[in-house]
Protein backbone atom coordinates (compact mmCIF):
# COMPACT_ATOMS: atom_id res chain seq x y z
CA UNK A 1 0.00 0.00 0.00
CA UNK A 2 1.24 3.40 -1.04
CA UNK A 3 0.75 6.70 0.95
CA UNK A 4 -1.47 7.88 -1.25
CA UNK A 5 -3.99 4.93 -1.78
CA UNK A 6 -5.95 6.16 0.30
CA UNK A 7 -5.65 9.90 0.73
CA UNK A 8 -8.42 12.13 1.46
CA UNK A 9 -10.22 14.57 -0.84
CA UNK A 10 -8.98 18.12 -1.26
CA UNK A 11 -10.76 20.38 0.84
CA UNK A 12 -13.90 21.24 -1.41
CA UNK A 13 -14.47 18.19 -2.80
CA UNK A 14 -14.25 16.95 0.97
CA UNK A 15 -17.37 19.35 1.57
CA UNK A 16 -18.94 17.59 -1.28
CA UNK A 17 -18.53 13.95 -0.03
CA UNK A 18 -18.95 15.15 3.51
CA UNK A 19 -22.60 16.68 1.60
CA UNK A 20 -23.32 13.29 -0.48
CA UNK A 21 -22.77 11.38 2.64
CA UNK A 22 -25.73 13.28 4.75
CA UNK A 23 -23.03 14.61 7.44
CA UNK A 24 -25.21 16.90 9.29
CA UNK A 25 -24.22 20.64 8.32
CA UNK A 26 -22.85 21.59 12.02
CA UNK A 27 -20.03 18.96 11.43
CA UNK A 28 -18.87 19.55 8.36
CA UNK A 29 -17.11 23.59 8.73
CA UNK A 30 -15.53 21.35 11.96
CA UNK A 31 -14.52 18.18 9.87
CA UNK A 32 -13.25 20.75 7.28
CA UNK A 33 -10.81 22.39 9.57
CA UNK A 34 -9.19 19.30 11.01
CA UNK A 35 -8.34 18.06 7.44
CA UNK A 36 -4.96 19.70 7.37
CA UNK A 37 -4.23 18.47 10.73
CA UNK A 38 -5.02 14.97 10.62
CA UNK A 39 -3.41 14.55 6.69
CA UNK A 40 0.23 16.38 8.99
CA UNK A 41 0.47 15.04 12.36
CA UNK A 42 2.51 11.52 11.42
CA UNK A 43 0.17 9.87 14.28
CA UNK A 44 -2.95 10.69 13.00
CA UNK A 45 -2.12 9.53 9.33
CA UNK A 46 -1.05 6.29 10.17
CA UNK A 47 -4.30 5.38 12.15
CA UNK A 48 -6.58 7.13 9.06
CA UNK A 49 -4.04 4.91 6.93
CA UNK A 50 -4.71 1.69 9.20
CA UNK A 51 -8.40 2.35 9.74
CA UNK A 52 -9.09 3.28 5.67
CA UNK A 53 -6.57 -0.47 4.83
CA UNK A 54 -8.79 -2.31 7.29
CA UNK A 55 -11.95 -1.27 4.89
CA UNK A 56 -10.28 -1.64 1.22
CA UNK A 57 -8.31 -5.38 2.17
CA UNK A 58 -12.13 -6.92 3.73
CA UNK A 59 -14.08 -5.46 0.80
CA UNK A 60 -16.97 -7.01 -0.11
CA UNK A 61 -16.30 -10.06 2.52
CA UNK A 62 -19.02 -11.46 4.33
CA UNK A 63 -18.22 -11.53 8.48
CA UNK A 64 -14.89 -9.59 7.47
CA UNK A 65 -13.12 -6.36 8.83
CA UNK A 66 -11.48 -5.90 11.96
CA UNK A 67 -11.59 -3.06 15.04
CA UNK A 68 -11.20 0.52 13.68
CA UNK A 69 -9.01 3.01 15.21
CA UNK A 70 -9.95 4.24 18.63
CA UNK A 71 -8.53 7.02 20.40
CA UNK A 72 -9.18 8.50 23.88
CA UNK A 73 -11.89 10.70 25.08
CA UNK A 74 -9.28 13.25 25.92
CA UNK A 75 -8.19 13.81 22.20
CA UNK A 76 -11.67 15.85 21.81
CA UNK A 77 -13.07 16.18 18.31
CA UNK A 78 -10.01 15.04 16.08
CA UNK A 79 -10.47 11.72 18.42
CA UNK A 80 -14.26 11.70 17.80
CA UNK A 81 -13.64 12.66 13.94
CA UNK A 82 -11.14 10.03 13.38
CA UNK A 83 -13.66 7.68 12.20
CA UNK A 84 -15.54 9.96 9.99
CA UNK A 85 -12.31 10.08 7.95
CA UNK A 86 -11.61 6.93 7.84
CA UNK A 87 -14.68 6.25 6.16
CA UNK A 88 -13.81 8.96 3.61
CA UNK A 89 -10.75 7.83 2.87
CA UNK A 90 -12.05 4.39 1.75
CA UNK A 91 -15.53 6.19 -0.06
CA UNK A 92 -13.65 5.50 -3.74
CA UNK A 93 -13.29 1.51 -2.77
CA UNK A 94 -17.13 1.00 -1.89
CA UNK A 95 -18.09 3.13 -4.69
CA UNK A 96 -15.68 0.88 -7.17
CA UNK A 97 -16.88 -2.42 -5.48
CA UNK A 98 -20.81 -1.21 -5.78
CA UNK A 99 -20.07 -0.52 -9.79
CA UNK A 100 -18.16 -4.23 -10.15
CA UNK A 101 -21.16 -5.30 -8.91
CA UNK A 102 -23.80 -3.07 -10.64
CA UNK A 103 -25.53 -1.77 -7.40
CA UNK A 104 -28.12 1.16 -8.55
CA UNK A 105 -26.25 4.55 -7.64
CA UNK A 106 -29.33 5.07 -5.98
CA UNK A 107 -28.72 2.41 -3.47
CA UNK A 108 -24.84 2.95 -3.04
CA UNK A 109 -25.95 6.90 -2.12
CA UNK A 110 -28.35 5.80 0.18
CA UNK A 111 -26.60 3.03 1.86
CA UNK A 112 -23.57 5.16 2.43
CA UNK A 113 -25.48 7.79 3.65
CA UNK A 114 -26.22 6.41 6.71
CA UNK A 115 -22.88 7.43 8.04
CA UNK A 116 -24.68 11.11 8.54
CA UNK A 117 -27.62 9.29 10.22
CA UNK A 118 -25.57 8.07 12.64
CA UNK A 119 -23.70 11.38 13.39
CA UNK A 120 -27.26 13.02 14.06
CA UNK A 121 -27.87 10.08 16.38
CA UNK A 122 -23.80 10.58 17.84
CA UNK A 123 -24.89 14.55 18.57
CA UNK A 124 -28.73 14.03 20.35
CA UNK A 125 -27.29 11.79 22.52
CA UNK A 126 -23.92 13.37 23.18
CA UNK A 127 -24.25 17.25 22.00
CA UNK A 128 -21.50 16.97 20.29
CA UNK A 129 -20.16 15.80 16.16
CA UNK A 130 -18.72 11.81 16.40
CA UNK A 131 -19.84 8.60 15.61
CA UNK A 132 -21.29 6.97 17.96
CA UNK A 133 -20.45 2.84 16.51
CA UNK A 134 -18.07 3.33 14.19
CA UNK A 135 -18.36 -0.28 13.44
CA UNK A 136 -21.33 -0.45 12.00
CA UNK A 137 -20.65 1.79 9.37
CA UNK A 138 -18.04 -0.40 9.00
CA UNK A 139 -21.12 -3.02 7.24
CA UNK A 140 -21.49 -0.05 4.91
CA UNK A 141 -18.35 1.09 3.84
CA UNK A 142 -17.18 -2.60 3.55
CA UNK A 143 -20.41 -4.00 0.85
CA UNK A 144 -22.08 -5.73 3.56
CA UNK A 145 -25.35 -3.62 3.82
CA UNK A 146 -27.48 -2.19 2.10
CA UNK A 147 -30.07 -0.07 2.43
CA UNK A 148 -33.26 -0.93 0.54
CA UNK A 149 -36.54 1.39 1.23
CA UNK A 150 -37.30 1.76 4.90
CA UNK A 151 -35.26 -1.43 5.83
CA UNK A 152 -31.50 -1.97 5.74
CA UNK A 153 -30.32 -5.51 4.58
CA UNK A 154 -27.23 -7.02 5.96
CA UNK A 155 -25.16 -9.98 4.15
CA UNK A 156 -24.83 -12.31 6.84
CA UNK A 157 -25.07 -16.22 7.88
CA UNK A 158 -26.64 -17.79 10.53
CA UNK A 159 -25.34 -17.62 13.79
CA UNK A 160 -25.82 -21.23 15.70
CA UNK A 161 -29.09 -20.96 17.57
CA UNK A 162 -30.68 -19.21 14.30
CA UNK A 163 -29.53 -21.73 12.26
CA UNK A 164 -30.69 -24.70 14.54
CA UNK A 165 -34.04 -23.32 15.08
CA UNK A 166 -34.11 -22.50 11.15
CA UNK A 167 -32.71 -26.36 10.57
CA UNK A 168 -35.48 -27.53 13.41
CA UNK A 169 -38.27 -25.88 10.95
CA UNK A 170 -37.69 -27.98 8.21
CA UNK A 171 -35.60 -25.91 6.04
CA UNK A 172 -32.60 -27.19 4.14
CA UNK A 173 -30.33 -24.75 6.32
CA UNK A 174 -28.20 -24.54 9.49
CA UNK A 175 -25.63 -22.56 11.10
CA UNK A 176 -22.92 -21.03 8.42
CA UNK A 177 -25.57 -20.60 5.86
CA UNK A 178 -26.14 -17.20 4.13
CA UNK A 179 -28.80 -15.11 5.47
CA UNK A 180 -30.60 -11.65 5.49
CA UNK A 181 -29.76 -9.91 9.24
CA UNK A 182 -32.40 -7.17 8.94
CA UNK A 183 -32.09 -3.63 10.00
CA UNK A 184 -34.73 -0.49 10.64
CA UNK A 185 -32.93 2.33 10.97
CA UNK A 186 -33.34 5.79 12.85
CA UNK A 187 -35.18 8.58 11.33
CA UNK A 188 -37.08 7.48 8.78
CA UNK A 189 -40.47 7.48 9.66
CA UNK A 190 -42.91 4.37 11.05
CA UNK A 191 -42.60 0.66 9.82
CA UNK A 192 -45.62 0.05 8.03
CA UNK A 193 -46.31 -2.43 7.05
CA UNK A 194 -46.66 -1.34 3.18
CA UNK A 195 -43.46 0.31 3.73
CA UNK A 196 -42.12 -3.00 4.71
CA UNK A 197 -43.23 -5.00 1.92
CA UNK A 198 -41.48 -3.04 -0.51
CA UNK A 199 -38.55 -3.34 1.33
CA UNK A 200 -38.66 -6.79 0.91
CA UNK A 201 -39.63 -7.19 -2.18
CA UNK A 202 -36.85 -5.32 -3.50
CA UNK A 203 -34.49 -7.01 -1.38
CA UNK A 204 -35.52 -10.55 -3.27
CA UNK A 205 -34.28 -8.76 -6.36
CA UNK A 206 -31.59 -6.85 -5.09
CA UNK A 207 -29.42 -9.72 -3.62
CA UNK A 208 -30.70 -12.17 -6.85
CA UNK A 209 -29.29 -9.73 -8.91
CA UNK A 210 -26.22 -8.49 -7.52
CA UNK A 211 -24.90 -11.87 -5.48
CA UNK A 212 -26.51 -14.24 -7.08
CA UNK A 213 -23.45 -17.28 -5.99
CA UNK A 214 -24.92 -16.35 -2.77
CA UNK A 215 -28.40 -17.66 -1.87
CA UNK A 216 -30.62 -15.68 0.42
CA UNK A 217 -33.15 -17.97 1.66
CA UNK A 218 -34.43 -16.62 5.26
CA UNK A 219 -34.17 -13.02 6.81
CA UNK A 220 -32.84 -12.75 10.36
CA UNK A 221 -33.18 -9.86 13.17
CA UNK A 222 -31.93 -9.31 16.60
CA UNK A 223 -33.33 -6.66 18.08
CA UNK A 224 -35.24 -4.45 20.98
CA UNK A 225 -38.20 -4.24 18.47
CA UNK A 226 -38.91 -8.26 18.84
CA UNK A 227 -39.03 -8.37 22.67
CA UNK A 228 -42.28 -10.41 22.97
CA UNK A 229 -43.48 -8.18 25.71
CA UNK A 230 -43.91 -5.01 23.42
CA UNK A 231 -47.45 -7.18 21.91
CA UNK A 232 -48.84 -7.19 25.70
CA UNK A 233 -48.26 -3.38 25.64
CA UNK A 234 -48.88 -2.50 22.21
CA UNK A 235 -52.39 -2.60 20.71
CA UNK A 236 -52.36 -5.59 17.56
CA UNK A 237 -52.88 -3.02 15.02
CA UNK A 238 -49.39 -1.19 15.79
CA UNK A 239 -46.79 -1.04 13.30
CA UNK A 240 -44.39 -2.96 15.67
CA UNK A 241 -47.11 -5.26 16.55
CA UNK A 242 -47.21 -6.38 12.98
CA UNK A 243 -43.44 -6.10 12.52
CA UNK A 244 -43.19 -8.77 14.71
CA UNK A 245 -45.77 -10.71 13.26
CA UNK A 246 -43.61 -11.97 10.29
CA UNK A 247 -41.15 -13.36 12.61
CA UNK A 248 -40.68 -16.79 14.23
CA UNK A 249 -38.90 -17.64 17.17
CA UNK A 250 -35.35 -17.98 17.06
CA UNK A 251 -34.49 -18.56 20.26
CA UNK A 252 -35.36 -16.55 23.84
CA UNK A 253 -33.19 -13.23 25.02
CA UNK A 254 -32.74 -13.96 28.44
CA UNK A 255 -30.23 -11.09 29.09
CA UNK A 256 -31.79 -7.81 30.23
CA UNK A 257 -31.39 -4.90 27.62
CA UNK A 258 -33.25 -1.64 29.01
CA UNK A 259 -30.59 0.30 26.95
CA UNK A 260 -32.15 -0.70 23.87
CA UNK A 261 -35.32 0.10 23.65
CA UNK A 262 -34.84 3.22 25.86
CA UNK A 263 -31.83 4.39 23.32
CA UNK A 264 -33.76 4.05 20.65
CA UNK A 265 -37.10 5.52 21.44
CA UNK A 266 -35.48 8.49 23.70
CA UNK A 267 -32.41 9.09 22.33
CA UNK A 268 -30.03 7.61 25.23
CA UNK A 269 -29.81 4.60 26.81
CA UNK A 270 -29.00 6.21 30.16
CA UNK A 271 -32.04 7.78 30.91
CA UNK A 272 -33.86 7.00 33.84
CA UNK A 273 -37.42 5.59 33.77
CA UNK A 274 -38.90 8.15 35.70
CA UNK A 275 -38.40 10.70 33.51
CA UNK A 276 -39.27 9.16 30.48
CA UNK A 277 -42.17 10.90 28.18
CA UNK A 278 -45.36 9.45 27.51
CA UNK A 279 -45.94 11.05 24.36
CA UNK A 280 -47.10 8.45 22.34
CA UNK A 281 -48.25 4.81 22.39
CA UNK A 282 -44.59 3.64 22.43
CA UNK A 283 -42.91 5.71 25.09
CA UNK A 284 -45.67 5.01 27.44
CA UNK A 285 -45.12 1.24 26.73
CA UNK A 286 -41.67 1.21 26.92
CA UNK A 287 -41.59 3.49 30.22
CA UNK A 288 -44.49 2.38 32.00
CA UNK A 289 -43.21 -1.56 31.75
CA UNK A 290 -40.02 -0.22 33.35
CA UNK A 291 -41.59 1.97 36.05
CA UNK A 292 -43.36 -1.01 36.98
CA UNK A 293 -40.31 -2.69 37.66
CA UNK A 294 -40.32 -4.70 34.53
CA UNK A 295 -37.14 -5.16 32.40
CA UNK A 296 -36.66 -5.18 28.23
CA UNK A 297 -34.93 -8.17 26.78
CA UNK A 298 -34.59 -7.75 23.26
CA UNK A 299 -35.96 -10.84 20.60
CA UNK A 300 -34.26 -12.94 18.06
CA UNK A 301 -36.54 -13.99 14.86
CA UNK A 302 -36.21 -15.33 11.48
CA UNK A 303 -39.06 -15.62 8.41
CA UNK A 304 -38.47 -17.28 5.10
CA UNK A 305 -37.73 -14.82 2.23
Amino acid sequence: MTSTLLDLPEADDLAEALLDLAVPHEDINELLALRGRMLSDPGLRRLLDAGAAELVQDMGKVGGGGELPRMPEESGAVGRYLPVYVFVAALPYVRAYHRERSVPDEVSRRTLADLGRNMAVHRRRHGTGGLLIPGWIGLHFRGELYQLGRLQFQRSRLGGRTGEAVRAAGLPLGPGDFALDLHVPDFLGPISPATCDRSLARARDFFARHFPEEPYRVATCHSWLLDPQLAECLPKESNIVRFQGRFRPAYEAKEVDDGGPVGFVFGDPELLPDGLPRRTGVERAIGDHLRAGGHWYGGHGWFEI
